[in-house]
């Protein structure tokens, strides 16, 4: 070997192990737009994004975590939650360097779960998938797994699960879903034979919360949960469950795939409404149904639309991506501290929710066919869907364009009215991604934030009164697709027995709104403000008010009327908010366009 060859072998041979010695520090740097840029199509595509997530925990982090739940005990899923997400990567040969502190943090839970109450109901099924990547890879000896395996088998599911239906007639919400699935996931890997009829009882009892479209029903009707336990079914019946109820729940299922598509917004994100939203397990709830739907179609034999439901999914992670792509990386849409929760419900804390986001990335992945081609969808198309009146939804999309307004919202979270308006490409919060709430249900910066959408208002013995309040009645008299515009007509019904008219209509200038009344109207009009770490800029000129914002700027123009301040700060989850109003007399005719500077 000559002297300038052996150079070349050890500079190569130093660089292999340079990058082989990727620590935590290194990778919480790594950029989503590092990964090739056609990955986002792929299977694997999942285990980076789940990778980058757990980069959000330093290993100080991780330690400081396992010291607190060994000193007050497992009290939570969050802790076994990081624990599967962890042995699940190793697995795939991502964050070898955190294998020591694995196996110590996987004996310490798997001798835990059996004896606490610990929201088992959780984090069974993940302990369970993370042996079952172990078990096919040679990161972990097979004797330490079957210690694990046999810890596990000593769980009795009426003493280790927090919530299950105890007999035909007990009530049960979402927890039920969760219990069912870790214990049939426990019997699949032969760690218990004696419960089946334990998990079928959990399957019926989900069964009263459906609606007329097969969406489920948790107290209060949060869109977040009807995804989450639609999706858990979807699970189940990907892994093989063959019990009494999976021809009852495969009928549900495949009624909602003529729908779920339709409340998935141009940007890939979940319908707002309701508590735990605007996180990013969100999307990651989408990507699980998407991939399930794919492969309903796929099997049926129609591609494109196989196609088309695994775009949906692409889209779901590639916004998940942009948020894993800020730093410090947080659980939620803002840009606020961490530690400050702002947006954040009491149970919605980092910890918890944060590897949440891995854990669904997780189960997407296992449902994930990547020889189903992601076929592009014609968002430029008018579509129009209304929900049943529990979830009091109806949604729009045109000209890449995608509405949702909600007329009975639940007032703890939301407010009633059009509150969100997205456009294909732009930040989601320009104009409005979720409204502004009053009595809020969650962590926010001030205590009395306006109720803000975009709904108009009528003036009643001198105080203007707008249709966000709750005791305005809301009824959405038809609504329409045709072409490439999409659109509703909306009643309003005031207290004081006044009566407005709103017509909606999207299509690719656009969203375009008449409002009619017998007197002198308004319409308010949301302008973001800030997101907690960056500002807009707000320009109000003669009947325009336009709000630039990373690139973009969403413009209101009033074709009949003036634009006015009003002195109503609003906050929502993602930020805070300036509330404007247009204004005219007897009627008045808006224009909003979000437009690429």
């Amino acid at each position: 070997m000559t002297s300038n060859f052996k150079k070349m072998f050890f500079a190569i041979l130093a660089l292999f192990f340079l990058s082989a010695c990727t620590t935590t520090d290194k990778i919480a740097q790594t950029s989503i737009s590092d990964k090739k840029k056609d990955n986002s199509m792929k299977k694997a595509y999942y285990l980076d994004l789940m990778e980058i997530t757990l980069s959000a925990y330093t290993t100080e982090h991780i330690d400081r975590y396992f010291n607190q739940v060994k000193t007050e005990g497992l009290t939570e899923h969050g802790f076994p939650r990081l624990t599967a997400n962890i042995g699940i990567l190793i697995a795939h040969n991502k964050r070898l360097d955190l294998k020591p502190r694995f196996i110590e943090m996987m004996d310490f839970c798997c001798q835990q779960i059996p004896k606490v109450k610990a929201a088992n109901d959780f984090s069974v099924k993940e302990i369970i998938f993370c042996i079952e990547e172990l078990e096919n890879s040679n990161q972990i000896p097979a004797a330490k797994i079957q210690e694990w395996k046999d810890l596990l088998k000593t769980i009795d599911p009426y003493t280790c699960y927090n919530i299950y239906a105890k007999d035909m007639d007990h009530v049960v919400y979402n927890w039920a879903a969760f219990t069912m699935l870790s214990e049939f996931m426990r019997q699949k890997a032969g760690l218990s034979d004696k419960y089946s009829d334990f998990i079928d009882l959990q399957a019926y009892s989900q069964l009263r919360h459906l609606d007329e479209n097969k969406m489920y029903r948790d107290p209060h009707e949060p869109m977040v949960y009807d995804f989450v336990t639609r999706g858990l079914f979807a699970v189940l019946l990907h892994e093989g469950y063959k019990g009494k109820y999976q021809k009852v729940w495969q009928d549900a299922l495949d009624q909602g795939a003529e729908y779920t598509w339709k409340m998935i917004s141009v940007t890939g994100e979940m319908p707002y409404g309701g508590r735990s939203n605007q996180f990013l397990h969100n999307e990651a709830h989408v990507a699980i149904m998407m991939e399930y739907y794919a492969n309903y179609y796929a099997k049926k034999g129609d591609l494109k639309t196989a196609g088309q439901h695994r775009m949906l999914a692409v889209r779901a992670l590639k916004n998940i991506a942009f948020w894993l792509n800020k730093k410090p990386i947080s659980h939620i849409k803002n840009r606020f501290p961490i530690d400050s929760k702002y947006g954040c419900e009491n149970y919605a804390y980092f910890d918890k929710y944060m590897i949440t986001t891995a854990s669904f990335l997780y189960a997407a992945y296992r449902l994930c066919n990547e020889s189903i081609e992601p076929v592009e969808l014609d968002d430029k198309a008018g579509m129009s869907w209304k929900t049943s009146d529990y979830f009091h939804k109806l949604f729009l999309r045109a000209g890449d364009y995608f509405a949702e307004y909600d007329y009975r919202a639940d007032y703890d979270y939301d407010c009633s009215g059009l509150g969100r308006l997205h456009k294909k490409g732009a930040p989601s919060e320009l104009c409005l991604t979720v409204p502004c709430p009053e009595m809020y249900a969650y962590i926010l910066d001030m205590k009395d934030s306006a109720r803000l959408a975009i709904a108009p208002g009528v003036e009643v013995n001198g105080k203007w009164h707008y249709a966000v309040e709750k005791d305005v009645v809301h009824t959405i008299k038809n609504h329409f697709a045709k072409g490439e515009t999409a659109g509703a007509e909306v009643e309003y019904n005031f207290p004081a027995g006044q009566k407005l008219r709103a017509w909606y209509s999207l299509d690719r200038d656009g969203l375009s709104i008449k409002v009619s009344g017998s007197e002198t109207v308004r319409l308010l009009l949301p302008a973001f403000k800030f997101n907690g770490k960056d500002y807009s800029k707000i320009t109000l000129k003669e009947g325009v008010l336009e709000v630039e914002f990373e690139g973009y700027v969403c413009r209101y123009t009033v074709l009949d009327g003036t634009i006015i301040a009003l002195d109503r700060p609003a906050r929502n989850r993602n930020g805070h908010y300036e509330s404007y109003a247009a204004e005219g007399s007897s009627g008045l005719r808006v224009q909003v366009s979000i437009e690429k500077l």
